[in-house]
């Protein structure tokens, strides 16, 4: 089981992407948000969130450029966690006004989003 099995954050993306099948990413055109990771050195994390408000609550400040942008689910799951995988890239999910929020492997998420359907 997911070390992140049992946070709030992690569980509420896991369980709002399955049941309205899209997740969202803060994108520029074609630049997609991509933050550093505050847990793992040279380690890059690009954040998603299950629902369109909370994305756009961080499109302010550095970010305002951004806007949030729907990936379907099973276009998700098949093409983007496998390219994340490959990249070493980690998955923010549903962070907090503060940033604050699980940093997860694509694997990982992948799992969690396999054993909710």
């Amino acid at each position: 089981m997911s070390q992140f099995a049992q946070d709030p954050s992690f569980q509420r993306f896991v369980e709002e992407a399955k049941t309205h099948g899209v997740v969202y990413v803060l994108a520029d055109g074609e630049d997609l948000l991509v933050v550093e990771s505050v847990e793992f050195e040279d380690t890059d994390v690009m954040p998603f969130w299950s629902d369109e408000a909370s994305a756009k609550a961080h499109c302010s400040d550095e970010w305002a450029v951004y806007k949030p942008e729907a990936i379907p689910l099973d276009v998700f799951c098949e093409g983007w966690l496998k390219e994340m995988y490959d990249d070493g890239v980690l998955i923010g999910t549903n962070w907090d006004e503060s940033l604050n929020g699980p940093e997860v492997e694509p694997r990982e998420l992948l799992e969690a989003l396999s054993l909710v359907q």
